[in-house]
């Protein structure tokens, strides 16, 4: 059985693909410093000269690197968010959506690292691209606070829920990097500490929304089954032990 030959444009989109793929695997390899269009092109086995019918230079191969995972994050994210609204008792759920982008930047950390660096940094040349990364995801996750039904009529509340936006990301940022860093190296100890701070910034934005079950659904309290008030993750402060044991901190 013979295969049908690929079109113009299927070809073209597959060598792109596999020099995006050839470009992470270096960056994730060796780092900013290794990717070059010389062993981008290389390692997808295509002609150096071919590497620009596809991306001008390297700069713009980053930017649709970090195009094609804060697609996917977001998408990934999006969808975890919802399932956990769907099922507010289900600890793991609302777990999960701490732990999906705590993943995606270990999967790539060099690139995440260019990323943070570049934001704050006006003469980088993906300075702009990383301020509109960061600004599509605070977008993203304010409509998402929105759709629950927290409260977003008001100006101040539109600015309640960026700032929650932007506290959420600055602190997943910080705990991934040290994570990365091997400072923390539990990375579910590192979603623990990040819900913990959740259920502060779940109550504070819940306590003016309406009931529910027309309002956001928090995650519950096993023992009082009250949605306004999330419950403390039993173990958080809890250091674990060779062996599965634990103590408390301080104990």
């Amino acid at each position: 059985m013979t295969s049908t030959p690929l079109t113009r444009s299927e070809a073209k989109d597959l060598t792109r693909r596999r020099l995006m793929r050839a470009a992470f695997a270096i960056l994730d390899e060796e780092g900013e410093a290794g990717l070059t269009t010389v062993k981008v092109a290389r390692a997808a086995g295509i002609a150096q000269s071919s590497f620009y019918v596809h991306f001008k230079d390297r700069q713009e191969l980053l930017r649709a690197l970090g195009d094609r995972v804060g697609e996917r994050l977001r998408g990934a994210m999006r969808e975890a968010r919802r399932r956990a609204r769907e099922a507010p008792s289900d600890r793991e759920r609302h777990r999960e959506t701490f732990r999906i982008p705590l993943e995606a930047i270990c999967r790539h950390p060099a690139l995440f690292r260019l990323g943070l660096r570049a934001r704050h940094d006006p003469s980088s040349p993906f300075h702009e691209f990383a301020v509109e990364s960061a600004a599509a995801y605070r977008a993203h996750l304010v409509a998402d606070l929105a759709s629950f039904g927290f409260p977003a009529g008001r100006e101040s509340d539109r600015r309640r829920l960026e700032m929650v936006a932007d506290g959420i990301g600055a602190l997943s940022d910080a705990m991934a990097i040290g994570h990365i860093d091997g400072r923390y190296p539990d990375l579910e100890e590192v979603v623990d500490v990040l819900v913990a701070f959740s259920y502060g910034y779940l109550r504070l934005l819940g306590k003016d929304a309406p009931a529910s079950p027309a309002g956001p659904s928090l995650p519950r309290d096993p023992v009082r089954n009250d949605p306004r008030t999330p419950p403390i993750d039993p173990t958080i402060g809890v250091r674990h032990e060779p062996g599965g044991g634990g103590r408390r901190d301080g104990a």
